[in-house]
Parts: structure tokens; C-alpha cells; sequence
């Protein structure tokens, strides 16, 4: 609230001038600092809740390289990343194999197709390769690896090449340059 002070200056002194009166204002801060501790309260509370959150990613340390031993194709299931929102799967066959191709939709398909090939194998073999193609979104990647965190697959491993075999099974089967 601001207040006008109409007190003092003014009047007969002993000089005999007289004087016109001086208003001051004086201005209370206490609303404004009210104001100020709200909005401060309200940004640090908005920013807490907002936090984003992210998938955690496990990498293999660089340092540390073991000895693993060769992983058959039997206990693999190769997902290529497509165009259109398509994943297409191969399992149990490596490309040069003749292996069927299969074509699902990211989401429940996926998801049921990825359960249906675990069950074949058992959990402690069972690998996912993921290969996306150059047609592929980074949308299509992180929803591959939701399915993975979904579906509790403990092993797969993301591949950026594509061999000359799996380029030829998509060119010819699915129309995809890879």
C-alpha cells in the first residue's frame, strides 16, 4: 500500500515565512516480498517435478575386454529397423541362410514377437541384434529399446553396419535399400 504522509513541513515558524506542505510517499514493501517468496516457491517446486526422465543404457567398458564365447545363430533374433514404422525380424538363421523374413509394427507386435522367439530359446542364450537401416527414424530406435526394457530382454546389442548378405535380404524381400 502506498501512503501519502501530509504531516510536518509547513506552517509559522519564527521567521514568519510561511511554507507549503511537502507530501512524501512512502511505499510498503511487505506485498511485493509476499509476492516474491510465492513465486520463487512456486518455480522451485514446478522444476522438481518436471525433471525428465531417461532409459538408462548399459555400454561395455572399453577397458575391460573378456573372452566371451561365439554366440550361435540359433539363439539370435536380427532386427532391421525400416521404413514406415516396420521392424522386420529374422530368427535362429544367419541372412546368407535363407531366413524367413518377417514384418511387424513397433508397439504390441513387436513386443509379442520378441516374447514368442524368447520362449524358443533359453534366457540366459537369448540375444537381440538391433540394425537400423538408413530409412529408419531415431523415433523407431527408441521405441526398439522401450520393447527391450518391456520385455526384460537382458541381452541385445545395437549394430550401425549392415553385411552385404542383410542388405541383399532386405533389397530383395522388403525393398529396402540398406
Amino acid at each position: 500500500m502506498a501512503e501519502i504522509n501530509t504531516g510536518g513541513g509547513g506552517g509559522k515558524h519564527d521567521g514568519g515565512k510561511v511554507r507549503s506542505k511537502k507530501a512524501s510517499t512512502r511505499v510498503d514493501m511487505t506485498p511485493m516480498v509476499d509476492l516474491g517468496f510465492l513465486l520463487i516457491t512456486f518455480f522451485i517446486l514446478a522444476t522438481t517435478l518436471s525433471k525428465p526422465s531417461s532409459m538408462t543404457l548399459n555400454v561395455p567398458d572399453k577397458t575391460k575386454q573378456e573372452e566371451t564365447e561365439p554366440i550361435k545363430a540359433s539363439n539370435v533374433m536380427t532386427v532391421f529397423l525400416g521404413k514406415d514404422n516396420k521392424a522386420h525380424y529374422i530368427f535362429g538363421k544367419a541372412a546368407n541362410e535363407d531366413p524367413e523374413l518377417k514384418t511387424v509394427g513397433y508397439g504390441y507386435e513387436f513386443r509379442q514377437a520378441i516374447q514368442e522367439n524368447a520362449r524358443k530359446v533359453s534366457a540366459d542364450k537369448f540375444v537381440v541384434v538391433i540394425k537400423p537401416t538408413k530409412e529408419s527414424t531415431y523415433r523407431n530406435m527408441v521405441d526398439v529399446l522401450d520393447e527391450m526394457a518391456i520385455t526384460k530382454t537382458k541381452r541385445y546389442a545395437l549394430v550401425d553396419q549392415l553385411t552385404p548378405d542383410e542388405k541383399k535380404l532386405l533389397k530383395d524381400k522388403v525393398k529396402i535399400d540398406a
